[in-house]
C-alpha cells in the first residue's frame, strides 16, 4: 500500500542547476511517485528557458513571478503547461515554485 510522503518546497542539498539562473531538487521520481514526477525549482529574475517538453506540467508559484508565454502568474498561482507547448519562461522577479509532470522524467 502507497504511503502519504510530505516534501519540502525548500531547495536544499539535493538541487543541481538546471541552467546558470535556475536550481532544481527532484521529489518525486517514477520510483516513488509512479506516473508523475515533482521537483521544485528556483529561478533568478531575469532567468529564461524554453518551455517545448515531452510532458505536460502543472507549475505552482510560491513566490515571485514569471512570464509563461503570453501569461504572467505570481505566488499563489498555477499554471498548465501542455506537452510540447511553444514559448520561453522568464523570471520577472526571484521564483520558487513546484512543478508535477505526467509522465514522470
Amino acid at each position: 500500500m502507497a504511503q502519504v510522503r510530505a516534501f519540502s518546497s525548500e531547495l536544499g542539498e539535493n538541487a543541481v542547476r538546471f541552467n546558470d539562473h535556475v536550481l532544481i531538487a527532484p521529489a518525486l521520481d517514477a520510483e516513488t511517485g509512479g506516473s508523475m514526477s515533482a521537483y521544485t525549482a528556483f529561478f533568478r529574475a531575469g532567468a529564461r528557458a524554453d518551455l517545448p517538453a515531452p510532458y505536460a506540467e502543472v507549475w505552482v508559484v510560491l513566490s515571485g513571478a514569471l512570464r509563461v508565454g503570453a501569461a504572467t502568474v505570481r505566488g499563489g498561482d498555477f499554471v498548465h503547461v501542455p506537452e510540447q507547448a511553444p514559448g520561453v519562461v522568464e523570471a520577472l522577479e526571484d521564483t520558487t515554485m513546484v512543478c508535477v509532470s505526467v509522465p514522470a522524467h
